[in-house]
């Protein structure tokens, strides 16, 4: 996919971050009816290809970010330390 396909995600400012729109096109990619992980490979892809490995570190922060508030509200949720339930989600 050509990294210009995202190039209409670059005027959304509903996000908090720059980062916001290209991680939450590669989340809703997964998340989708198909599981696209190819598409969100894509998505990465044209974000290095954009902004460089800074844009890609910015991504990685704030799916990092977004995915500790999930996990501490799933974790609340379920009368879980948010750390506990990290270690059952991603370690082996």
């Amino acid at each position: 996919m050509p990294a210009d396909e995202f190039d209409d995600l670059d005027h959304l400012d509903r996000f908090r971050s720059p980062a916001g729109p290209w991680a939450y096109e590669a989340v809703a990619a997964v998340v989708s009816d198909d599981h696209n992980a190819e598409r969100a490979r894509a998505v990465v892809e044209a974000v290095l290809a954009k902004a460089g490995s800074d844009g890609l570190t910015d991504v990685a922060v704030e799916l990092s970010v977004r995915l500790a508030e999930a996990v501490e509200r799933i974790a609340a949720e379920q009368g879980l330390a948010a750390a506990d339930l990290a270690e059952v989600w991603f370690v082996d």
